[in-house]
């Protein structure tokens, strides 16, 4: 293959999935309690797979997991495994825009592994504007207060590092450097991370037929929650506040 054909083969964008092996102990903590850190650690991987399992599906770009830990059987073929780097989370998040545009220089969009609800139509939204040069950022902002994704042009680690994380403010921070740095950002829906058994039961049940809702339904069972099993296999919205 010429040169010219390897250019024109290349992704035009790539989406980096930014997560943790789960093990119990280190994933979803604050679902301990009312669940074990078994049962934490399954419902993670189970978002885990989902996500990856959506990104899978976007066509032409190129898949990057930035892990901290070892890949499971959870992983599909077809992603690049990188390592994450740095202590805080905005020191691992500009760590991969990093490491992800040394291995290929294209736009980029970063999301965790708390949003197993996430489509690959909203994946193909996020990136369109990166690709086509109409946005240098691309901003999807959370439930929480924080965001669930992340697209940039070329990475810039003056645009994360300091950002305060997994706070009330941490989305308003980052928004705000993205705009300040003069850069033209598109923002995507609002969406809901798992973070607690409330934002866990919601998400559950926008995507009843997920890995991670028929994890959560045998739990909340045992948890004498019958009334809230029920909501998640009709996918209807009656859990989505409340322990």
């Amino acid at each position: 293959m010429t040169a010219a054909a390897r250019a024109a083969a290349a992704p035009g964008a790539q989406v980096i999935v930014i997560a943790k092996q789960p093990v119990p102990g280190r994933v979803k903590t604050r679902l301990t309690p009312p669940f074990s850190p078994r049962q934490a650690a399954r419902l993670a991987e189970a978002a885990l797979a989902d996500t990856l399992a959506t990104v899978a599906r976007v066509p032409g770009v190129r898949r990057v997991l930035a892990l901290d830990g070892t890949a499971g059987d959870w992983l599909p073929p077809g992603f690049d495994v990188i390592a994450q780097h740095g202590r805080g989370l905005d020191e691992r998040l500009a760590a991969a825009f990093g490491a992800a545009h040394a291995g290929l220089a294209v736009p980029m969009v970063l999301i965790g592994m708390d949003t197993p609800q996430v489509t690959h139509g909203l994946l193909e939204a996020a990136i369109r504007p990166l690709a086509s040069g109409a946005a240098d950022a691309v901003f999807g902002p959370a439930s929480d207060g924080g965001f669930w994704l992340l697209g940039l042009q070329r990475p810039d680690p003056g645009l994360l590092l300091g950002v305060p994380m997994s706070a009330p403010e941490t989305g308003a921070v980052q928004f705000a450097r993205l705009a300040g740095a003069g850069l033209r950002v598109r923002r995507l829906p609002l969406r809901t991370d798992v973070d607690d058994l409330a934002s866990a039961c919601a998400v559950a049940a926008e995507v009843p037929g997920s890995r991670f809702a028929a994890a959560l339904r045998p739990m909340l069972a045992g948890l004498g929650r019958p009334a809230a099993v029920g909501d998640l296999a009709a996918g209807g919205l009656a859990v989505t506040r409340g322990g």
